[in-house]
C-alpha cells in the first residue's frame, strides 16, 4: 500500500472516507502512535521539568461568556516564558484555556480543535456545546498515563449555547471528569485565589464590561498571591489575554482593549492595592 501511495501520489482510501465524525477515532485506527495518551515514555527518575501554564478564570454574563488567562509559563521556581498564550478558540461559538504542562495542553487543544471540525465536516452541522465538552473529557482521560507522572493537562471549556441562548463553563480533573460551573469558575496553581476573587465580586446582572473587569481583578488577585501567576506587566506591555463569546461568534480582545482595562484596575490598585470590597450585608 505505501509503494502504491508513493507512486500514484493518492491517500489509501480509509484517508479519503473515514467511518467515524470522530478525529480521535480516526487516528487510534490509522496511526494511534500519533496521539499523546498512546506515547511510551521513558521511566520516572525524579521529578519531570517542563513549562507549567498557570491560572485561568471564566465568568458568564447575560448573553455570554468571558474566558482569560494570565500569560506566564513556570519551571519549577523559574520563570519559562513571560508571554505564552492559554486562551484559544475551539470553534466559531467555544473557546479552552489552558492549565498545566504547557507542551501537551498547547497540543491538546490543536487535536481538540481537529475534532470538532472533522466532526463538522463529516457530519455538516456543529457538535451540541455539550456535546463538545464531552469530547474533551474523553481527550483528558486519555492522557491519564503522562498526568500520573505529573504530565497534566487541566482546561477550562466555555462557550455559548445556541441552543440555550446562554453562555456556560465546564470544568476538569486530571481524569478527565467534567463539571458544569454555574456563574464563573477558574483552574491553575492561582485559581483558588482567583474564585476566591470572584465570588465576592460576581452578580448574575452584569454587563459584558463589568464582566471584562471582573475576569482581570481575579487574575490580579491570583498573581498577587501566586508566584506562578502573572499580573499585567506594562513595562513589556503584557496584558491578559481577554476573550469574549456571545452569539455573535468568538471574538478575543485587541491588546489596546486589554491593556485598557488592565490599567484602570493598576490605577485603581494604587488607592485600594487589596481591591474593590464586596459590601458586608
Amino acid at each position: 500500500m505505501e509503494a502504491n501511495t508513493r507512486s500514484t501520489g493518492r491517500l489509501p482510501a480509509a484517508f479519503l472516507t473515514p467511518g467515524s465524525s470522530s478525529f480521535m477515532d480516526f487516528l487510534t485506527d490509522q496511526s494511534p502512535g500519533m496521539l499523546p495518551g498512546n506515547r511510551q515514555l521513558p521511566p520516572m527518575k525524579g521529578a519531570i521539568e517542563a513549562p507549567h501554564g498557570t491560572t485561568i478564570v471564566a465568568a458568564s454574563f447575560p448573553g455570554g461568556v468571558v474566558l482569560a488567562g494570565d500569560r506566564r509559563a513556570t519551571m519549577g521556581s523559574m520563570i519559562a516564558q513571560r508571554n505564552i498564550e492559554k486562551v484559544f478558540p475551539a470553534d466559531e461559538y467555544s473557546a479552552v484555556g489552558i492549565a498545566g504542562t504547557a507542551g501537551l495542553a498547547v497540543e491538546m487543544v490543536k487535536l481538540f480543535q481537529l475534532e470538532l471540525e472533522h466532526f463538522e465536516k463529516v457530519e455538516g452541522a456543529q457538535l451540541s456545546l455539550e456535546g463538545k465538552a464531552n469530547r474533551l473529557s474523553t481527550m483528558i482521560r486519555s492522557n491519564l498515563a503522562m498526568a500520573m507522572q505529573g504530565l497534566a493537562v487541566v482546561p477550562l471549556f466555555a462557550g455559548y449555547d445556541v441552543d440555550r441562548e446562554r453562555g456556560r463553563i465546564f470544568s476538569y480533573d486530571v481524569t478527565g471528569g467534567r463539571s458544569e460551573e454555574q456563574g464563573y469558575a477558574s483552574t491553575g496553581s492561582g485559581s483558588i485565589f482567583a474564585r476566591t476573587s470572584m465570588k465576592k465580586l460576581y452578580r448574575e446582572d452584569l454587563t459584558e464590561e463589568q464582566t471584562l473587569t471582573l475576569v482581570v481583578q481575579a487574575l490580579y488577585d491570583a498573581a498577587d498571591d501566586d508566584s506562578a501567576t502573572g499580573g499585567p506587566d506594562v513595562a513589556r506591555r503584557i496584558y491578559p489575554i481577554i476573550t469574549v463569546i456571545t452569539d455573535e461568534g468568538f471574538r478575543k480582545l485587541t491588546e489596546t482593549e486589554s491593556s485598557e482595562i488592565a490599567r484602570s484596575i493598576l490605577e485603581r490598585r494604587l488607592v485600594e492595592p487589596d481591591g474593590p470590597r464586596a459590601e458586608l450585608l
